[in-house]
């Protein structure tokens, strides 16, 4: 397969990632979510790449506020939530759910999950099994409900849940170990979460990212997937914000 996806670690407060999707033949990429113009633009540079495409899941700055610098000399397609419009005024391809597009030969699906924002998509890609989910499924964690309601995206998160298992998941920060040490709270005897747990602290202390997860290690560890009902995962989120 001729792709391949690069994190570049923004370091800021906010622990942000931006997703490059770079198709391999043509040396032309996608910025998901760009925190900082600066970063993408050198990383394109260094590594001999074009930006053709641009995609953002939702409006709060830390996943739009490279995008002016961006567009300021090149002619790059913006893709992003039509509901959400008025606040991101510079997308050119407003999206909403189960609409699709294409980055060179990969059909690209959205789905819509409100929640952490009212308009909030996700990018789905079959062909290789990848999500972008923004700030909607984080590894063992979901976005805080700053906008939408615990049934709205109690509903989100069993959308992405019904992907496939083998689905990767790149979401947009590294909250995996304070997830993982709230999500341990919750379920105390999950193995898998224990396991897990293990794995993610190892990789932190030696600086590694935890990303990609995948929708099956999501399910078996990640307390927000393994709710039952819109009332229980409002209870968990309410524990989670105060943890």
């Amino acid at each position: 397969m001729h792709y391949k996806i690069h994190a570049i670690d923004v370091k800021n407060a906010l622990k942000n990632y931006i997703w490059l999707l770079e198709d391999t033949d043509t040396q032309e990429v996608v910025a998901i979510d760009p925190t900082e113009a600066g970063l993408v633009t050198d990383f394109c540079e260094q590594h001999g790449l074009q930006l053709k495409q641009i995609w953002l899941t939702h409006w709060h700055k830390d996943h739009t506020g490279g995008v002016e610098g961006l567009l300021a000399d090149q002619n790059i397609l913006v893709y992003g939530p039509r509901d959400e419009l008025t606040k991101i005024s510079f997308i050119s391809n407003p999206l909403q759910n189960d609409d699709h597009f294409h980055f060179n030969d990969l059909k690209v699906e959205i789905i819509a999950t409100p929640g952490h924002t009212l308009g909030h998509i996700t990018y789905f890609i079959e062909k290789i099994e990848t999500l972008f989910s923004g700030d909607t499924l984080f590894a063992m964690g979901c976005g805080r409900l700053f906008e939408g309601t615990a049934e709205q995206m109690y509903h989100s998160l069993n959308r992405l849940a019904a992907l496939p298992i083998q689905t990767k998941v790149y979401c947009t920060h590294e909250y995996t170990l304070a997830n993982a040490e709230f999500a341990l709270t919750v379920e105390p005897n999950n193995v898998a979460l224990q396991e897990r747990m293990q794995q993610v602290k190892a990789l932190r202390e030696a600086d590694q990212i935890t990303l990609p997860s995948t929708i099956e290690l999501e399910l078996e560890t990640n307390p927000f997937l393994r709710t039952e009902s819109a009332e229980e995962f409002a209870r968990i989120r309410s524990l989670k914000d105060q943890f």
